[in-house]
């Protein structure tokens, strides 16, 4: 693979081709982590001087296709999914698998790793992503699922319309008029619900098998969610069964291909033998073997649902409250949404706990910005709004900056909230008859107990609104003058990764050099990180160990260090962990903890240097430490790593560094690092 010399970004300074990256996303119901991570990782390569094109695989299909050309070009792919990706059309190509969350936090460090990743061989599915990707069951799971929702929606969206405006009350139930326009419209989404677990047992298999494992995925759903009537069992088996012959159907097929058979049998092998092959092997033994234990399994578990009543329903809304706000679209997020998706023919109650729990993470961040507005910078209050916007859509994502920038009291307030919308919900018998949440699905009448949604809603996002700002306040009160109320006065207000302080809001005093040199209308250097009084021309120290001392105390003297003995030991626990020496005379140690209260970059030269431990043996001569709070340890940390290591791996960078006759001269050479 083709990389550019000398910079870590592939943008370098003497010309060299610029890397050429491709990257796919997507994500299971690919609303927002889709593009959320197409965003990211194009700012990344932007910055770091590499050429990139994202294909999205969101809710309405695939965007910006990569082309044929597009990947014989390509220096590597990242794919950055939590579903099933097709990767034959990169043979050839080194390609970094992943999660779709490592592509909205961690960009810069996929575009690094994705230069060593291993080569696609064939239709093989390669592992390039190392220890954080999502197993191949996982996937499979999300892939049957982004394909089941579709027919979920429609089906229940047309039920819902068509009770609602064409069907009449009667003993017996909801009937419709024989022939009329809505029984119609009735039957045809109860064709959608019909398909929506033979479409989730086959793309899990799909997934697992390829394309031959398709028909016996399908024919295993459809078994699985009417065996009553197929084979005359005493129940259906749900999506229990249809996750259960998904699994079966795809890793049968995977073992059958791996059958030695003869040369002339091997073309018909995909499109006769292994599908049916399979699907009798699948089906007979769902008949005969397990298909009667799921559907009692499964049978019970509605029935003990169903019965939920009172202080039973109060703590299962809880809980899917509780899943469905901790990690906003992560694997705890769907694993409760699959649950109540796949519960919605037999007991719609589930996912209405899940519909009111939704909203409540992104209503509840945009209305705490709005009830203490001076808690929170100008760009975090326009954030407000656009999560305000996204609730009302039933997108949880929209809290996900704000849970990036103040973990601590954000995720807590969150989990609250939304444990307190789904208990409201259950002890009220919300229902919901498609697979979304928030206000939008009342609209299409998807939702019974409108009142009662609504009510859990607005108490879960209050409770949200009203837990942040406290936890806000309370931290700040413990960080002293430096905390919460001087929010609104951070000369560079960041949010979610882009160098927010701890908590979010702790800031420097309001006099620190880096607000007067902006005040001033000085050119920042980093930022603002770096200022007059980080920059050193001569360190006294002659170990790493004493260095790193005298640059936490040179960092101390901006306001922006609470705990000098707490950052020395967080750093040198990291160097502990492998040298910061990069070699070529230069050490960046680093460190991320809230002994400070926002990002802090500073300078110093050695004229002896200093052991560092580097790999190319060279003694540290210029030494820049970065230190940050723990909010801000991910895109703004790394965008300060990168930022340096481009501009360093100019030789002629560094001289004229090393020979600044003082600090005002080093200060202007540094302000060349953007």
């Amino acid at each position: 693979m083709s990389t550019t010399a000398g910079s870590p970004g592939g943008g370098g300074a003497d010309g060299a081709k610029r890397l050429k990256l491709l990257a796919v996303t997507a994500c299971p119901t690919g609303i927002a982590h889709t593009y959320m991570a197409a965003e990211k990782l194009q700012q990344a390569a932007a910055e770091l001087g590499v050429d990139m094109k994202v294909e999205t695989q969101g809710s309405i299909g695939a965007e910006n296709v990569l082309s044929d050309n597009d990947v014989r070009e390509a220096d590597g792919i990242i794919i950055a999914a939590d579903k099933e990706v097709d990767r034959a059309r990169f043979a050839g190509k080194r390609v970094l698998s992943t999660g779709v969350a490592d592509g909205v936090h961690r960009p810069e460090e996929l575009i690094e790793r994705v230069r060593t990743a291993p080569v696609q061989e064939g239709t093989a599915v390669a592992a390039g992503g190392g220890g954080r990707d999502r197993s191949v069951a996982y996937k499979a799971l999300m892939n049957g699922v982004s394909h089941m929702i579709p027919f979920v929606v429609v089906g229940g969206l047309l039920l819902a319309v068509s009770i609602a405006l064409g069907g009449h009350s009667t003993p017996k139930g909801i009937e419709f008029d024989k022939d009329s326009f809505w029984f119609y419209v009735n039957q045809l989404g109860g064709l959608g619900f019909k398909l929506m677990l033979p479409i989730f047992s086959g793309y899990i298999a799909h997934a697992l098998g390829d394309r031959p494992a398709l028909v016996p995925g399908m024919i295993g759903g459809f078994l699985a969610a009417d065996a009553v009537n197929i084979y005359g069992a005493d129940a259906n088996a749900g999506f229990l069964g249809a996750i259960a012959t998904g699994f079966l159907a795809g890793y049968l097929v995977v073992w059958i291909k791996k059958v030695k058979v003869p040369r002339f049998v091997q073309p018909i092998m995909p499109i006769i033998v292994i599908p049916i092959a399979s699907t009798l092997v699948l089906g007979l033994f769902y008949i005969y073997v397990i298909g009667q234990p799921i559907s009692w399994l499964f049978t019970h578990l509605t029935g003990w649902l169903n019965g939920m009543t009172g202080s039973s329903a109060v703590i299962l809304g809880a809980l899917i409250g509780l899943m469905i706000a901790f990690d906003m679209g992560g694997p705890v997020n769907k694993t409760a949404f699959l649950v109540a998706v796949g519960l919605i023919g037999t007991n719609n109650a589930v996912m209405g706990m899940a519909a009111a729990a939704i909203p409540v993470m992104p209503l509840g961040q945009g209305l705490a910005t709005l009830l203490r507005r001076r808690l929170y910078t100008g760009q975090e209050r326009e954030a407000g709004m656009a999560a305000l916007f996204m609730g009302f859509f039933g997108i949880s994502e929209g809290a996900i900056p704000f849970a990036a920038a103040r973990p601590a009291q954000v995720i807590p307030a969150n989990m609250l909230g939304g444990a307190v919308a789904g208990a409201v919900a259950g002890v009220a018998g919300v229902g919901n008859s498609v697979p979304h949440g928030g206000p939008v699905v009342s609209l299409f009448g998807a939702i019974s107990g409108v009142a009662m949604f609504f009510m859990a809603i607005a108490i879960g996002t209050a409770v949200t609104a009203l837990t942040t700002n406290a936890l806000i306040e309370l931290k700040g009160r413990k960080a002293g003058p430096a905390g919460a109320g001087a929010a609104a006065r951070v000369p560079e207000p960041v949010l979610a990764g882009a160098g927010a302080g701890a908590g979010g809001t702790a800031v420097a005093p309001a006099a620190a050099p880096a607000s007067a040199a902006a005040a001033a209308g000085e050119a920042e250097v980093l930022s603002g990180y770096l200022t007059e009084r980080t920059v050193r021309t001569e360190l006294a120290a002659g170990s790493k160990e004493a260095a790193i001392r005298e640059m936490a105390e040179m960092l101390a003297t901006t306001g922006n260090v609470r705990d000098v003995a707490e950052l020395v030991r967080v750093a040198l626990a990291r160097e502990a962990q492998g040298t910061t020496g990069l070699g070529e005379s230069i050490a960046i140690p680093h460190a991320k903890t809230d002994a400070v209260v926002r990002p802090t970059v500073g300078f110093a030269r050695s004229g002896e240097g200093i052991e560092w431990g580097a790999l190319d043996g060279t003694k540290a001569r210029l030494v820049f430490m970065i230190a940050v709070p723990e909010a801000a340890a991910g895109d703004e940390h790394l965008r300060i790593l990168a930022l340096l290591s481009r501009k360093l791996m100019d030789g002629g960078f560094r001289d004229r560094l090393r020979s600044a006759p003082d600090g005002p001269a080093v200060l202007d050479l540094l302000r060349e690092i953007r």
